[in-house]
């Protein structure tokens, strides 16, 4: 492929998006490279602080149980109290958890920063995912949602190679600059981004109408939905076991630390370098199909590790599963935004995001389980036959919920009837230019 070719492959993924999702996407790298707390965090808690491994990886859990818990408040509140005020509350909400983490050092002082932090990071995902879907097109949502993506791991790399600053500096000047660069992220919100929310129907007296009242049980009663987050989760698990596992993996084969550092960073260099070719290759393609794909890329991937025992064949699994995680990840998010009414993407995205925390905290305990009972070579082919069931699961129960027309309402929340998207982009802000990982996903992935 000539370098002109290239170019205007490139030109072709990020042209036609409006403007205001330029300036999310900014924020969420402007977010993200300054990302040290989560990255940083056990070393912190063991090496400077003098705790166990056994205190540093209960902490990181509780991270996880807080983004079960606001995840779906996040999303509640992106629908009732707007996009833009949550996502600018939950990131100042996040900045000071980081900065007191600077300044608190008992242990379960620790503890409880870190649970709120965990609430308040997972909050503001809803919102942010709610306006992408906002803004943008149904056409072209899931190759927005792979930019944003894009953007959230090219930070991270940044941010990952920046913490050698911590010999220099100290972890504590590093979570000040992780406040810091979140308070600027809130700053980018609030300044240029307008409110995107869509407006329920309301009755003569103000209240929405009885229809399009939709709680998070409602949300959880529409079947296809319901459907998608328990595949989601499925695929969590296996994408979070990498983290947990692989390292002890790549123990048991009798390589250095040094060498797992190289494999493991294949996964932020294949993002980073590929994201937009894969977004090239799947783009327009059948959501239910890609879906399938990186599933069993997925259980591909991980479940070869059981056969893996030099640095090169782990990092061609860490491949194979890397390219799932680029198709899944936004493929994933655009299906959410199109089974969701226009006026509930807060609340479906909310308990999307708690499928990703819940793997957040349940992986690493049953990854651990596993390895210290039935060995690591149980794991690896758990993984696979979980992604295949996964990949069954959105062939045979998603294709015509993903890939047909209209898509059936909530059981006891019919939406109100929808408007072409050129009417939706009038009702939000017709004169603004408008535009979902993990956790390690997200991880938060």
């Amino acid at each position: 492929m000539s370098i002109d070719s290239l170019r205007r492959s490139a030109r072709a993924t990020v042209s036609g998006l409006p403007g205001g999702f330029w300036w999310l996407w900014l924020s969420t790298l402007v977010n993200r490279t300054g990302a040290f707390v989560l990255t940083f965090l056990s070393l912190y808690l063991t090496q400077e602080l003098g705790h166990s491994a056994w205190f540093a990886g209960l902490v990181l859990a509780l991270h996880g149980l807080g983004g079960v818990a606001g995840s779906p408040l996040g999303g509640t509140l992106a629908d009732k109290w707007g996009r833009r005020p949550t996502m600018v509350t939950m990131h100042l909400a996040t900045a000071s958890c980081a900065a007191a983490l600077a300044l608190v050092t008992t242990a379960w002082g620790v503890a409880a920063v870190v649970l709120l932090m965990g609430v308040s990071m997972q909050a503001v995902r809803p919102s942010i995912q709610a306006t992408i879907a906002d803004m943008v097109p149904e056409h072209d949502r899931r190759r927005a949602f792979a930019l944003n993506y894009w953007a959230l791991n090219l930070g991270f790399a940044v941010a990952a190679f920046g913490g050698g600053a911590a010999i220099f500096l100290g972890y504590r000047t590093l979570f000040l600059v992780e406040a810091v660069a979140t308070v600027l992220c809130a700053l980018i919100v609030f300044l240029r981004l307008p409110e995107t929310r869509p407006e329920a129907r309301r009755d003569p007296a103000g209240e929405v109408v009885e229809k399009d009242r939709v709680s998070v049980l409602d949300v959880l009663r529409d079947a296809p939905f319901r459907t998608l987050v328990l595949l989601n989760l499925l695929v969590c698990l296996v994408f979070t076991a990498p983290w947990v596992g692989l390292p002890l993996t790549v123990a048991e084969a009798g390589l250095n630390p040094g060498a797992y550092g190289l494999v493991i960073a294949t996964n932020g260099v294949v993002i980073v370098g590929f994201q937009l070719l894969v977004n090239k290759v799947t783009d327009k393609r059948s959501p239910a199909m890609l879906l399938t794909v990186s599933s069993l890329l997925f259980a591909l991937g991980t479940g070869a590790t059981a056969l893996a025992g030099t640095p090169l064949v782990f990092a061609a699994t860490v491949v194979v599963w890397t390219i799932g995680e680029m198709v899944h990840v936004p493929t994933n998010a655009a299906a959410t935004a199109k089974l969701a009414p226009e006026h509930a993407r807060g609340r479906y995205q909310g308990v999307m995001g708690m499928s990703w925390a819940l793997s957040g905290f349940l992986a690493p305990i049953l990854a651990g389980w596993v390895v210290d009972g039935p060995g690591t070579d149980t794991l690896w082919v758990a993984c696979g036959v979980i992604g295949c069931i996964a990949a069954v699961g959105y062939a045979t129960r998603l294709r015509k919920a993903l890939d047909d027309g209209p898509v059936p309402a909530p059981v006891q929340a019919e939406p109100a009837t929808r408007t072409d998207e050129s009417e939706a982009l009038t009702k939000t802000d017709a004169t603004a230019p408008l535009a979902q990982k993990s956790d390690s996903g997200a991880l938060s992935a």
